[in-house]
């Protein structure tokens, strides 16, 4: 067995731990990982909103970056191993692969005004 496949099955066994059942939803640590993505993946656009009320103007500051990462991150590891559901991966791939480019423009730029 290579060590990929013997990768992938630990990962999938760990993301079908059983955890409970809470308002008629079953849980398990697949799908809390899948809900602590869409929860980063959304809270993103408030620290948005935050950043720019402060600034008085449209931001977008590194931590939208950091926490779009994370969430993309959450979310493709659910997508992956959870659903193995090519659409979710797709999906969140491209917003992730935006994020990290995002963030070198902001380091290349920064690095450039010392």
């Amino acid at each position: 067995m290579s060590f990929f496949s013997l990768f992938h099955a630990e990962v999938v066994s760990f993301f079908n731990i059983p955890l409970g059942h809470f308002w008629g939803i079953s849980l398990d640590s697949g799908k809390l990982v899948g809900y602590l993505g869409a929860a980063l993946f959304s809270a993103r656009w408030l620290l948005q909103m935050g950043a720019s009320k402060i600034s008085g103007k449209p931001v977008l500051p590194r931590l939208f970056w950091y926490v779009s990462i994370a969430g993309s991150f959450c979310l493709l590891s659910y997508f992956t191993f959870g659903k193995n559901d090519s659409v979710g991966i797709l999906s969140n791939l491209f917003p992730m692969s935006v994020a990290v480019y995002n963030l070198y423009l902001d380091f290349s730029h920064r690095k450039n005004l010392k």
